[in-house]
């Protein structure tokens, strides 16, 4: 008898509708006709290699018509429907068999046996998805890879993300992504040598423009200094290298013999300035550059002086014991649930507290957030929902934040708080967009002294002491020539009757010709090219020309009309087109440490260096196209669970001392960088490798 079923069977598999696309082979082997691979196992894996699903462990075919796969899948789906159907009635015919029947009586007792699982939770079922359409099915399986490879949420707002599902979309069904080592060699390579290909064509405008060096540090308690290299213009920046200079960072010799080999690397005539921050042996560096380049400027960061400013601010007694205060309130909402869910319903689901790329910019936006929420906080404080949930209403902390909420001296001195520092985040708001905006700081720093001696006009004590604190950061750190030279030339400023410093900063603009046409014949006439400009004659004082000095970018508005003054123009475009801070770039400062570990071979480094280039230079790039967008270039998405507005622990989080180096660390929140290493290990390695 089981001969005669095989025969049938055989019969059966001989006769089958798909043997059209295979030819047979010798030991139950086909080959297929479309990709001609040979497949052990007959007509039932053939299928599987047609039907393009992944199953069997049979790779799919890769060359099969859509048609073809349809047809198949159809097959395939029927025969299991059929399967399905037979089961089913196997198990109805062993339910209705009479008890008395010993051969039933066993079958039952094997269906209904209990499992050692269910001995344990007797109540347990399995849980069955329900079924998907095409749209959650998608979603699912990419909220799956999501969670299988640790990947970080934010990665879904990314440009490249839509990108790759629209183009894997119009690959259609079976879509075999590259291997492991396809995304290693081949793509790594070509995608490497589009971005060389990108930053050759801006290297074309730097004979016009100039460029800006940035040199961006990173140092640690254990001695660790990591220098990034970017190069940055009116089009766009680059990130150029990454140096870990740890065993000679306070060697002023071999910072300027490093500093020297990125100069030559794009050319001592393209570049205009260096900008450094205070972590360098700055002015041993700056000495060894301004000696031997001529015409080359060195900067401080903006936004690093401007960050400093706001942490001497913070540091006044009133204002520290306000933002002290504050985080009262902050922690004991963000630390209980129910809590957190009633301030949303409350604030119509708008946070209390504000993540900005420092500790000082945090607070003060935090400060300015919950200014906005006074009236809904007393609201919810005083509601009848807060006052009869015992869970918290008569918890220590929260008499704490009701006395604080209701204390009039409080919000005056949050009030006061915003005050005089809204002036100084615009103006990092202003530098750290990524634009050239050295023409536009010397303007902005007095208008924000200015808001200050407004503020305090009636206390004459408190407006001394921040003004001392801003002149003290601007006369040590922030004031350059280059600056006051780009204001001197930003027609917005040159031809505006309000201004008032512009004769405090001709000297500093002279000093700055000099430097860039230090040979006679360049400035010989340049008096009268000065001038022409100031006086707004020739082309300077055309209609288009005075409609367009507050409108267009002062760089691009001398390109246009600039022409009356043509050495002067020259000059004008490379001081006006350079940026003035390294603060609106991202860090990636775990990729780096891993570039430079020792333990990793030079193969694995070379690899992870060309990565870190890409995965660098593809954020700049999105940085460049998204900045004309409402985004707020000093505050991030997500609240930073870690911070000393949320945590409630008084030892520090192992991130915060990071703080003190004035520099957000990669663009993403520290909560999900505590929470990966504290679910993954901390050294899950960056990139596989």
């Amino acid at each position: 008898m089981n001969w005669f079923c095989a025969y049938l069977v055989a019969v059966v598999r001989e006769k089958d509708v798909c043997w059209e696309y295979a030819e047979k082979l010798d030991g139950n082997k086909v080959r297929c006709k479309f990709c001609q691979r040979v497949l052990n196992g007959g007509i039932s894996r053939l299928k599987h290699h047609l039907s393009r699903l992944p199953s069997k462990g049979v790779n799919p075919c890769s060359k099969v018509r859509d048609d073809v796969t349809d047809r198949v899948r159809t097959i395939i789906a029927s025969k299991e429907e059929v399967k399905e159907t037979s089961s089913g009635k196997k198990q109805k015919l062993v339910e209705v068999k009479s008890p008395g029947n010993v051969s039933a009586s066993k079958a039952l007792i094997s269906f209904d046996t209990p499992t050692p699982i269910q001995k344990v939770f007797p109540n347990v079922t399995p849980m069955v998805p329900p079924p998907l359409n095409n749209q959650e099915n998608a979603e699912r399986n990419i909220a799956l890879f999501f969670f299988e490879n640790k990947l970080d949420f934010s990665i879904a707002r990314s440009s490249s993300y839509q990108l790759m599902i629209d183009a894997i979309a119009k690959c259609g069904p079976g879509f075999i992504g590259p291997s492991a080592e396809t995304l290693k060699t081949t793509w790594l390579e070509r995608i490497k040598s589009e971005m060389s290909l990108q930053s050759k064509d801006i290297e074309k405008e730097w004979t016009t423009t100039g460029c800006t060096i940035i040199a961006d540090t990173w140092t640690d308690n254990k001695s660790r200094a990591l220098i990034n290299f970017l190069v940055s213009s009116p089009s766009r920046t680059f990130f150029h290298k990454s140096v870990d200079a740890s065993a000679y960072f306070k060697n002023t010799k071999c910072l300027a013999d490093l500093f020297d080999s990125v100069i030559q690397d794009f050319g001592p005539e393209n570049v205009v300035q260096i900008i450094m921050d205070s972590s360098f042996n700055y002015t041993g560096v700056a000495n060894h550059i301004l000696q031997n380049y001529a015409t080359i400027f060195v900067s401080p960061c903006a936004s690093q002086c401007l960050n400093l400013i706001l942490e001497e601010f913070s540091k006044v007694d009133w204002v520290n014991r306000c933002i002290l205060q504050a985080q009262t309130i902050s922690k004991f909402i963000y630390n209980n649930a129910s809590m957190l869910d009633l301030m949303k319903k409350f604030t119509g689901g708008q946070e209390l507290i504000r993540t900005g790329i420092t500790k000082s910019v945090s607070n003060f936006l935090s400060l300015q957030s919950m200014l906005k929420q006074r009236s809904r906080l007393k609201h919810m404080f005083n509601s009848p929902e807060y006052c009869t949930n015992s869970s918290y209403a008569n918890k220590t902390q929260s008499i704490s934040c009701i006395s604080i909420v209701e204390d009039n001296d409080f919000w005056r001195a949050v009030e006061e708080s915003v005050a005089i520092s809204e002036p100084f985040l615009k103006v990092l708001r202003e530098v750290s967009g990524g634009k050239p905006s050295v023409g536009f700081i010397y303007e902005l720093m007095t208008r924000a002294k200015e808001s200050i001696r407004t503020y305090y006009i009636m206390d004459e004590n408190k407006c001394k002491t921040f003004l001392d604190i801003v002149d003290r950061k601007w006369r040590d750190q922030l004031h350059s020539p280059l600056h006051a030279a780009a204001a001197f030339l930003n027609p917005g400023i040159q031809y505006n009757p309000e201004i008032k410093f512009l004769t405090s900063i001709k000297e500093d603009f002279f000093k700055v010709l000099e430097k860039l046409l230090p040979m006679p014949e360049m400035r010989r006439d340049i008096t009268s090219q000065i001038f022409t400009f100031t006086k707004a004659t020739g082309m300077f004082g055309c209609s288009l020309a005075m409609e367009a000095r507050d409108v267009v970018s002062p760089g691009l508005w001398w390109e246009q009309y600039g022409d009356s003054a043509p050495v002067l123009q020259r000059v004008a475009i490379r001081i006006l087109s350079q940026v003035c801070s390294s603060f609106t770039f991202e860090r990636h400062w775990s990729a780096f440490q891993q570039i430079h570990s020792e333990k990793r071979n030079k193969i694995d480094r070379e690899t992870l260096n060309d990565l870190v280039y890409i995965n660098y230079n593809l954020k700049l790039a999105r940085q460049t196209r998204t900045k004309t967008l409402e985004a707020d270039p000093i505050q991030f998405d997500d609240i930073d669970m870690t911070s000393e507005w949320v945590e409630e622990s008084d030892n520090p989080s192992p991130t915060q001392w990071l703080d003190r180096f004035g520099s957000a660390l990669d663009g993403s929140d520290l909560n999900t960088r505590q929470f990966n290493a504290a679910i993954f290990g901390s050294n899950d390695h960056i990139f596989g490798l």
